[in-house]
């Protein structure tokens, strides 16, 4: 398949967009897939998911002349799956810190066919910088394209450094520079979504930023970008949603889910995809909606792998072993329905 990248997004947080990826990434590579994820939310929250503590100390442990000047580390004793100074914040460093390009790292390999490249909360710094050239992209500063490509151009390193057939991008629950520098660089946008107000509010938001965004890059900066300079297409093509059902209890009622389950066609059909007449496009944009999986979740967690992979070694017992294969079974077919939407866009 041509390699294909897709950023999951939502400005709202709390909805599982991190779970999300984390799982679609190993379902992928189950599927026969080479995946590369990448964490560009400040937070990282999927680092804190794939690696363990001890990892992510040892990854986060550089000094930023060690960096300017391309030194290696050695790995890990034990693991072999990260070296200091191996993140997105450390491959834009020399970019911040006005030394260089984007410095050169190594994704670190979770499983075969399977790898990610960490993020950092030093990420964060990188906000200002994003912010204050993209208005300079637009009369063609060459200095601001490759800040602003920087993360287009890592990602592109990395994923033809591992061979990967799909990118799975995973970024923070907002609309800041570092997200819109990050989603340009995505081939297509999927959106996890709970059936409330606020995720209603964040598409009608989500959708105009977008394609204004697009616009843009597409018009204004594109044109000026020197030959032979890789610079992103911005497509970030709607992919489709996915609803991520809340956990119901009594003082939720079931009405109020229902009621903006109802909404979020029309909402996303209007505002994302910026159609005329939204009313009659039904729910087809819905990829798939998975159920609350809490439960299962601290098992995952202290196993450190993915829900669907729970066995009763692992403390998934008697029914829980059952609501386990449900859950391969709904992540399954998101994967497949992510893949279809994409062969579909393709064509």
């Amino acid at each position: 398949m041509t390699r294909t990248s897709i950023a999951l997004f939502n400005n709202k947080g709390g909805v599982g967009k991190t779970t999300l990826t984390y799982h679609l990434a190993h379902m992928f590579r189950r599927m026969g897939l080479t995946v590369l994820a990448v964490d560009l939310d400040p937070q990282a929250n999927l680092t804190s998911m794939c690696l363990d503590e001890t990892e992510i100390e040892e990854l986060w442990d550089n000094q930023s002349e060690l960096i300017a000047q391309g030194a290696a580390w050695s790995a890990l004793p034990g693991t072999g799956r990260v070296r200091s100074g191996q993140t997105i914040a450390d491959a834009v460093r020399p970019i911040l810190e006005g030394t260089g390009d984007i410095a050169s790292i190594e994704p670190a390999e979770l499983q075969p066919g399977l790898w990610l490249l960490a993020g950092s909360l030093d990420l964060s710094r990188f906000e200002d910088k994003l912010s204050n050239e993209w208005f300079k992209t637009f009369a063609g500063d060459i200095a601001a394209i490759r800040t602003t490509t920087a993360f287009h151009r890592v990602v592109e390193r990395a994923a033809a450094g591992v061979d990967a057939d799909i990118v799975l991008i995973d970024v923070g629950p907002n609309l800041g520079a570092i997200n819109r520098s990050a989603l340009i660089a995505a081939d297509t946008v999927l959106m996890p979504l709970a059936a409330d107000l606020f995720s209603l509010k964040g598409l009608s938001n989500l959708g105009p930023t977008l394609r204004d965004w697009r616009r843009n890059w597409q018009q204004l900066v594109l044109p000026q970008v020197p030959p032979g300079f890789s610079a992103p297409r911005a497509d970030m093509r709607p992919l489709g949603y996915v609803i991520m059902q809340p956990e119901m209890r009594l003082d939720r009622p079931v009405k109020a889910y229902v009621r903006w389950l109802q909404r979020i066609p029309w909402v996303y059909a209007a505002a994302v995809l910026d159609e005329s007449d939204p009313g009659r496009g039904g729910d087809q944009h819905r990829i798939a909606t998975l159920r609350n999986y809490r439960s299962l979740m601290p098992l995952a967690h202290d196993a450190r792998k993915p829900m669907f992979d729970l066995k009763a070694a692992d403390g998934a017992l008697g029914s829980t072993q059952k609501y386990v294969q449900t859950c391969y079974r709904e992540f399954r077919g998101l994967a497949e329905g992510v893949l279809a939407r994409t062969e579909e866009l393709a064509q």
